[in-house]
């Protein structure tokens, strides 16, 4: 199935781009395209912790890897998402060579790592819904009347938001110049705001 081919993902895409602005099937590596397909940024904060982040955004599965090492130990966080999968707009299809293929490989996973003891897998609880059950737990927040209390204080806040925003910019001024860039030196922002 395509787009054109499905009346409703027609109308909903194809015949709404001179309204969206976003005109589908071009050329993502073309000279007009600025956003990286391949990048590290390394980070320091304020208070000394250093972060370190890769992007590939052509891997051949969706996912990520995330670890925290502390002067506890280290937990890692894997979780791959469409192993064997590729997504075409309006659908998805499974290859099923690959999927045969790497059957047993990802999911998701949560390791922890003691300073000073045997590493252990931590089982993992997913709810119901979008993002392991995230999106319903999040607009619920955002937009319940009178939320319920987050005892893992998840919520971000517009300061929050600034902030990652910055990371960003700081990441496309230093890419863009070859030199390392201060945060504060683009915008400096209170954190009484918050």
């Amino acid at each position: 199935m395509s787009l054109e081919s499905d009346e409703t993902l027609k109308n909903l895409y194809l015949n709404a781009e001179a309204d969206s602005g976003y005109l589908r099937d071009r050329n993502v590596f073309g000279d007009n395209i600025t956003a990286e397909d391949t990048m590290s940024v390394t980070a320091r904060y304020r208070n000394g912790i250093i972060l370190s982040y890769s992007l590939l955004a052509y891997c051949p599965w969706e996912g990520y890897r995330a670890a925290v090492t502390g002067d506890r130990g280290r937990i890692e966080v894997e979780a791959i998402e469409a192993v064997g999968r590729t997504f075409v707009a309006g659908q998805e299809e499974t290859l099923p060579e690959a999927a045969n293929q790497l059957q047993d490989f990802g999911g998701k996973h949560i390791w922890v790592f003691p300073m000073h003891g045997a590493p252990y897998e931590v089982d993992i609880t997913e709810g119901v819904g979008g993002h392991g059950g995230g999106d319903r737990v999040m607009l619920e927040q955002i937009f319940h009347p009178d939320p319920p209390d987050d005892p893992f204080a998840r919520a971000a806040t517009h300061i929050d938001g600034a902030a990652s925003i910055l990371m960003g910019i700081a990441a496309n001024h230093s890419i863009a110049t070859g030199q390392p860039i201060t945060v504060d030196d683009l915008l400096k922002l209170s954190t009484d705001q918050a």
